[in-house]
């Protein structure tokens, strides 16, 4: 069902299947044809599903197009074009949606152009963009007129299928194009978008007797046949055009500084700035990514000091990441799109699709942390086919240097880290329950028929589906008591709307948690007295009691949560062990982790590490200088090192595992679980992409640790360990908003993310005391061990490595152990504390070494 295009259509082949004035356009305009579209266009013109891996600049949105446009200007010249939609785009980002209306329309008006020249008459072919910006002028008119192809987003696709005049604009639509694919496979708007989908299918098959054709444009991912399955659902087939290499790709790795375990944080960003100022010198438009907000505004404030004067004052560096207003970032990429811009400093915000013009080169400060990553952002150079993709990466310390290295060998040999699409989420499907019971009354055989058909709810359970309609209905009454309603209408066999569900539906849907800052209070006397700042929503969720992080300059030591304040008490020299950025900072991929993890255990010598990564033999050098510091120790072994730090009196059990922070968070968490309850003693944790560190004033013995590393009952002691803790109670939250169990919106009036949460926190007290198995907190514990934490891959690592694991007590920390211990530094370019424990951790083990000699 699902196959790989291996035939390249010949140009002569695809103009044959375009309209005569059609063909003349595009031989005047681009002369020949681009590999996706010598792969696509015929295709699409089948009827066939499609699947497009292309990287940027290569003519993916024409391929879409084509095919689609000549059949407007056909059926236009027969008479038979009629009001309706026939072609429906859909984009993650709505500067996408007005890219590519202005893309489309482009061609449109040179094709009316030419038209005119030959007194031909052109077909009225309109393109509308429709989303939760659109006035209700504009809808009004959509209405009445309906354009031929509608650009939309996944959130608005949603609620067009529930709402009744709108959605009968949708029920003859023969193509779907879905863009930007890879941003949506692995999150909630993807799962949500794979079942408005189904829904919109099954609409148009009972409407015409036929099913739209499905066109998926997407950057590099992996496996691709997943991704394909993710856009056409269950039991249809799909064809992959994978061309994500045919464009030229330039990658170094660029070690600015003279010795990368040595050098002060202060040598160190000199160094970054001398390599960041001689890199835009050279080219016309340089975009560097950074991995934190902080970063972007540090290095963009840097830059716009040093290359003031060469430009007069003039204003040619930017910053772009998500805390900027809409407004600023459309100005930046309208600048971009000019050639006004010498240089962009972004966090993530540039890593998609939006058109931005010509980019020479990218420089990536600090690791990107996977391959699928580093591809999408040094395809953002070199904007045509035929031009290099050029891009730099910048490694910080020693483990981002073997990092980098082997994301630089993965994208040379083609490796890249596996896409997880989110299963079975109930909250989505509760939405979508609620969404389709607006449609019409449906059997739930039939409902649940067509909810199957989306890969993301391929493993549905039945009993499960059946759950969600209860809860919607009102089935338990405990709810009412806390003004919990039924939204739907359920009797064991149909589902239909009730009064007040199309409300609902329409002021709450969505699955982007609203983003919120947490009060943070100072506890006197044992109770929240004085605010001394906010942190992120996603900060907040992630401490745990004992905790320690920088908050205005002053350390402080996380108590426990007041409603929705975070409690602290002020602590003087003791190190963080959270990261003031940690909400951030992305992940390192799974896969990634393992082949460095497999790489640690091998045999090397420089030559071979230099050849093995395809790196310089200096930074060769480096690498194989740390590993056999490691292995004078200990050997090839993955170790845990038991430590007694004096100046802290603690003891540090250091699990030098490379799993990526996800796995290593569910393993630090179960064993901590485990330790505390054995033992009866507290257990702080410090949790890295290289392993996890657990604090606590007792020493553990041997055996306590390593029989806390077994695999059996390790789901059911994760969820029990994240009970009555700030992760779950705020996913929860998220949920019961997703499930409309809390609305955001009630009787007009917005509900504030902080009253959200201390309604979410009653209920969940409810629900875990009296409904264990209610499917809204069955979803936020599935959320937490699945999306925030990967359960599954902590299993598949501890029973892959636990053979080669051994514990060892030890006078100083070994070098594996130095990140995870350093954890809760500050910003990457501004780690001088971080810096300077590791260069102190790295000098005691050397001294330590030389003794032992």
């Amino acid at each position: 069902m699902i196959t790989f295009l291996k035939k390249e259509y010949k140009d002569e082949e695809i103009f044959a299947i375009l309209d005569q004035h059609v063909r003349q356009w595009f031989k005047n305009k681009f002369k020949t044809f681009t590999p996706p579209q010598r792969f696509s266009i015929v295709e699409i013109h089948k009827g066939e599903n499609v699947l497009i891996c292309s990287p940027t600049g290569s003519g993916k949105t024409l391929s879409a197009f084509l095919a689609i446009i000549n059949e407007l200007i056909e059926l236009g010249r027969k008479g038979e074009l009629e009001d309706k939609v026939y072609a429906l785009y859909i984009s993650p980002l709505k500067a996408l949606n007005n890219d590519v209306k202005r893309n489309l329309e482009e061609p449109l008006q040179e094709l009316q152009s030419l038209f005119a020249q030959r007194n031909i008459t052109f077909p009225n072919i309109r393109v509308s963009v429709r989303t939760g910006d659109t006035s209700a002028n504009e809808r009004s008119k959509m209405l009445k007129k309906p354009p031929h192809i509608l650009i939309t987003t996944p959130e608005s696709l949603a609620l067009l299928l529930s709402a009744r005049k709108a959605s009968k604009m949708l029920e003859a639509v023969r193509w779907v194009v879905v863009d930007e694919l890879h941003a949506l496979a692995e999150n909630k708007r993807g799962t949500s978008l794979s079942l408005s989908l189904e829904r919109l299918s099954h609409r148009i098959k009972v409407n015409t007797g036929y099913e739209p054709v499905r066109i998926g444009l997407s950057a590099t991912v992996n496996p691709l046949e997943t991704m394909a399955q993710f856009l056409v659902g269950e039991g249809r087939p799909c064809k992959i055009v994978d061309v994500s290499f045919e464009k030229p790709l330039e990658i170094v790795i660029h070690n600015p500084t003279k010795d990368i375990i040595r050098d002060s944080a202060e040598e160190v960003f000199a160094a970054v700035k001398n390599v960041l100022l001689e890199t835009v010198r050279k080219h016309r438009t340089t975009l560097i990514f950074t991995n934190t907000r902080s970063a972007t505004e540090r290095i963009s404030h840097m830059l716009k000091k040093e290359l003031a004067k060469e430009f007069k004052n003039k204003e040619v560096v930017f910053a772009h990441h998500s805390s900027l207003s809409k407004e600023v970032r459309f100005e930046v990429e309208e600048k971009l799109k000019r050639g006004e811009v010498k240089v962009v400093v972004s966090s993530t915000s540039l890593e998609l699709g939006i058109d931005i013009g010509n980019i020479d080169v990218v420089v990536l400060l600090g690791s990107p942390k996977s391959v699928a990553r580093t591809l999408q952002r040094i395809g953002r150079s070199g904007h045509r086919l035929h031009e290099i993709s050029r891009g730099i990466l910048i490694p910080l310390h020693r483990d981002e240097l073997i990092e980098e290295s082997m994301i630089l060998k993965c994208a040379k040999e083609r490796e890249i880290d596996r896409i997880r699409i989110v299963e079975n989420a109930l909250d989505v499907l509760a939405q979508h329950l609620v969404g389709m019971a607006l449609e019409k009354e449906w059997n739930v055989d039939e409902a649940y028929g067509v909810i199957k058909k989306s890969y993301c709810y391929r493993n549905l359970k039945k009993e499960d589906m059946i759950e969600v309609l209860k809860y919607l209905s009102g089935f338990h009454a405990l709810l009412e008591k806390r003004n919990v309603y039924g939204k739907v209408w359920f009797d064991g066999k149909t589902f239909s709307k009730r009064r007040g569900s199309s409300y609902i539906y329409f002021l709450n849907s969505g699955t982007i948690p609203e983003e919120t800052y947490v009060p943070v209070y100072e506890i006197v006397g044992g109770f929240p007295k004085r605010m001394i700042g906010k942190v992120e929503e996603e900060f907040a969720e992630k401490l745990t009691t004992g905790d320690v992080f920088v908050l205005g300059g002053r350390t402080y030591e996380y108590v426990g949560s007041f409603g929705i304040k975070l409690g602290v008490v002020e602590v003087r020299g003791v190190n963080p062990n959270v990261p003031a950025w940690y909400s951030e900072r992305l992940p390192l991929s799974y896969d990634l982790a393992v082949k460095i993890q497999e790489f640690r255990l091998g045999k090397w010598t420089p030559q071979s590490i230099a050849h093995y990564f395809y790196i310089s033999e200096r930074d060769a050098k480096i690498i194989y200088d740390y590993l056999r510091e490691q292995e004078g120790i200990h050997g090839k072994h993955i170790v845990i090192e038991q430590h007694y730090d004096r100046e802290r009196e603690v003891f540090e059990h250091v699990f030098q595992f490379s799993a990526g922070r996800k796995a290593n968070e569910a393993m630090a968490r179960v064993v901590a679980y485990r330790i505390g309850k054995r033992l009866g003693i507290n257990v702080a944790m410090k949790v890295g992409d290289y392993g996890f560190a657990l604090i606590t004033k007792e020493k553990i013995s041997e055996d306590v640790i390593m029989s806390s590393l077994s695999t059996k009952n390790f789901i059911k002691d994760l969820k029990a360990s994240i009970k009555h803790t700030d992760l779950l109670r705020r996913r929860f939250r998220h949920v019961a908003v997703r499930s409309f169990l809390i609305l955001k919106q009630y009787k007009d009036k917005n509900v504030s993310a902080d009253r959200q949460q201390l309604h979410a926190n009653a209920l969940l007290q409810l629900i875990e005391e009296h409904l264990p198995n209610f499917p809204v907190l069955k979803e936020a514990e599935r959320e937490v061990l699945e999306d925030a934490m990967h359960a599954d891959e902590a299993l598949n690592y501890l029973k892959k490595y636990k053979k080669r694991m051994i514990f060892k007590e030890v006078e100083v920390l070994s070098p594996f152990s130095f990140d995870v211990v350093s954890e809760g530094g500050s910003d990457t370019l501004m780690m001088e504390d971080k810096r300077s424990f590791i260069k102190k951790l790295h000098e005691q083990f050397m001294s330590f070494v030389e003794q032992r000699a």
